[in-house]
């Protein structure tokens, strides 16, 4: 595969667009308040890497650190226990202000929680945020794996006691095997996508996400100008896009996308602009485990066609630019311990301001020394071994 930097811009009109009230100051405010119920819960540090953003010519260059959530190495627990939440609060018949993690634990509900049984499909990280929810709330789970993923994401969603295989299938595969058993034996299937028939759930955990927006607000203390996100099926940037534009309105920051070359569903869908979904199929293979997916949440898709700016295709070098400089910070700088997935966005921002091939991406999105960027760094080191490859033995060199 010729792998390359490839953009698209997409200009919105003033015409009707994307209904995003699910994304509303009640709504994430919910979403929000249950996450404070939780026990675990306290804000993931926002890194300001001032050195790094005074190097690269820009004003202000934070990243959000998702790799301390929940003791999960990444943001997935929140939608997932926020979605897994909802569905037991319904199935229990608890009003919204009676879905708290303590209402939830008592006695009389948890026995009749025995019950429920979870399945999802997942790469690792949103796997092992079900894993987990599963056991705060005492249900079981079912997690099953694309072929190719890694034995120690799978080890870490078994070490929360769910029960989690691999499967023969790419990832929209194996969400399909995840459905169809979710059918069969009346599992409730808990999935970041959407499909015809199946919305309420994959929107539930889309509000979840909201919470690292929330607080990234709070914490960079004045809006920023640009929004880097990364993308699988697009779940999480649709949801942080919703967020800005039913916040912000016109006055929402310029958002850009940012996916594999391997993996680059709504990159596709975006250049095509055609009204259709545009899937990637096939094996896909991409150290980027999180953001390889080829079938766009039709959901997501809806809110990034409204609302996001730029969609951008990236080759794999530059995931592992992204890793190593937030592994090895200037100066004073934070040190950000960043995985494949969730370094994409950092990477591509240092591209974009060093690399004079790139002036016209950097002048179209409109970079340079009154940005104010902002960057979700989506897990840690997940996998601990591919993490050393990329940053220690300088796998994938971006020169």
């Amino acid at each position: 595969m010729n792998e390359s930097i490839k953009a698209v811009h997409l200009a919105h009109t003033d015409g009707a667009r994307a209904d995003v009230t699910a994304f509303d100051s009640g709504a994430t405010a919910r979403a929000a308040a249950f996450h404070r119920s939780l026990p675990d819960y306290e804000p993931t540090p926002l890194a300001d890497l001032r050195r790094l953003s005074t190097g690269l010519g820009l004003g202000r260059l934070a990243v959000k650190d998702e790799s301390k959530r929940f003791g999960l190495n990444a943001f997935k627990g929140l939608g997932a226990s926020y979605a897994v939440a909802c569905y037991l609060a319904q199935y229990l018949g608890l009003s919204e202000g009676e879905m708290t993690y303590e209402n939830l634990q008592k006695p009389a509900y948890r026995e009749q929680l025995r019950k429920v049984t979870l399945v999802t499909a997942t790469d690792g990280n949103h796997g092992r945020g079900i894993a987990w929810a599963a056991k705060i709330f005492g249900v079981f789970a079912h997690v099953f794996m694309p072929k190719g993923s890694s034995t120690e994401r799978l080890a870490n969603i078994r070490g929360l006691g769910a029960e989690a295989s691999f499967t023969t299938y790419n990832y929209d595969d194996t969400v399909r095997h995840a459905a169809n058993l979710a059918k069969e034996k009346g599992w409730v299937l808990v999935q970041d996508t959407a499909f015809d028939g199946y919305t309420e759930i994959p929107l539930r955990i889309m509000q979840g996400y909201t919470t690292l927006a929330h607080e990234a607000v709070e914490q960079y203390g004045e809006p920023p100008t640009h929004i880097f996100l990364q993308a699988g099926v697009g779940s999480l940037p649709a949801a942080i896009t919703g967020y800005f534009a039913a916040h912000y309105g016109e006055n929402r920051p310029v958002i850009t996308i940012v996916e594999p070359n391997r993996a680059d569903c709504i990159y596709r869908t975006a250049a095509a602009s055609d009204g259709e979904r545009h899937i990637v199929t096939g094996e896909i293979n991409s150290i980027m485990a999180g953001l390889s997916c080829g079938e766009p949440n039709p959901i997501a898709w809806e809110i990034l066609k409204d609302y996001a700016d730029h969609f951008v295709s990236v080759p794999e070098w530059v995931a592992a630019k992204g890793m190593r400089i937030l592994g090895n910070p200037l100066d004073d700088d934070p040190r950000v311990v960043s995985g494949e997935s969730g370094a994409v966005t950092t990477g591509l921002v240092a591209e974009l301001m060093q690399n004079r091939s790139l002036d016209y991406l950097r002048d179209r999105i409109g970079l340079g020394k009154d940005a104010r960027i902002l960057c979700i760094s989506t897990e840690g080191d997940t996998d601990r071994t591919n993490y050393r490859r990329v940053v220690w033995d300088g796998l994938y060199p971006s020169f």
